[in-house]
């Protein structure tokens, strides 16, 4: 059995790529889940928490995560303490996850700071998430109800990203960054040492119209990773297995769409039938 690291920033969309391997039908492990359910259940966890961060840590058998979040913000110390008491707990864990499952072909772990805790040598293959640094700070600001200053500081206390991609086998491309959502060049420059590894794309669309204005999609990357030399795995429209895991084979699909390459030849390699919006993105092909 393979084991398949799956990591990135705060915010980055760790958890709904996850979600995708769920459905799919591969076992996952979020270590995230896992430590917030031993925090709550484990006896000998709570009792060391409490002798750390004081008996008031808990309100019953439920951590006050914002409190402790803040401590140890502002504590390296009691941070080192804190993981030293949780990792070990979630590592066991992980190992009768692994026993239960060591039949499957590969099991999927996510986890935030696998290169932070210098565990990348335990997994066969690892994927980086990465999103563009706004969609991440409103995703935190919506989710943890924190204020952008709070989210920032996380980020920036977090390993630099430039150097994660070093380490990775797989590139997970969801879209342009908004500080360079019009440069190609750019990702040139970004991806020219990484051609080693594999891209996966998901978002073959290489344009899209938004009223009067034309962006780049997810496409305009993967090409340019081709160009350098590198290998590129798409999802999404108009490869069959995405439509596999919207749809079940008894249902009928009308595809609506404005681009011939993803959305009009993903209905007709589904047989789908489809209607054509030709002012789309092929409205300035036509006289």
């Amino acid at each position: 059995m393979k084991i398949i690291g799956l990591t990135g920033g705060i915010g980055s969309g760790k958890s709904s790529v996850l979600e995708i391997f769920k459905k799919i039908g591969i076992s996952t492990y979020n270590a995230d889940e896992s430590a917030k359910e031993l925090i709550s259940s484990d006896k000998k966890i709570i009792h060391s928490i409490k002798q750390l961060f004081g008996e008031d840590i808990y309100n019953e058998n439920e951590l006050n995560s914002k409190l402790v979040s803040k401590i140890v913000f502002n504590d390296n110390e009691k941070l080192k303490s804190l993981n030293s008491i949780i990792h070990p707990a979630v590592a066991v864990d992980f190992d009768n996850f692994c026993s239960k499952h060591r039949e499957e072909n590969y099991i999927v772990k996510e986890a935030a700071i696998i290169f932070e805790t210098k565990t990348e040598n335990l997994f066969d293959k690892i994927i980086y998430v990465k999103a563009p640094k706004e969609t991440r700070i409103d995703r935190v600001m919506q989710r943890d109800k924190l204020s952008r200053d709070d989210v920032l500081n996380r980020i920036q206390n977090q390993i630099n990203e430039t150097s994660i991609i070093d380490k990775c086998d797989f590139i997970l491309c969801t879209g342009l960054f908004d500080e360079h959502d019009d440069n190609l060049e750019y990702y040139k420059k970004l991806l020219k040492d990484h051609v080693s590894k594999k891209l996966i794309c998901t978002n073959p669309d290489l344009t899209v119209h938004r009223g009067k204005v034309e962006e780049l999609c997810a496409g305009s990357v993967a090409k340019v990773f081709e160009q350098l030399g590198g290998k590129v795995i798409y999802f999404g429209k108009p490869y069959e297995e995405v439509y596999k895991m919207c749809f079940s084979k008894n249902e009928r699909v009308l595809a609506i769409g404005d681009n011939l390459r993803t959305d009009i030849k993903g209905a007709n390699v589904l047989n789908f039938d489809c209607v054509y919006i030709y002012e789309g993105v092929h409205r300035d092909e036509y006289n």
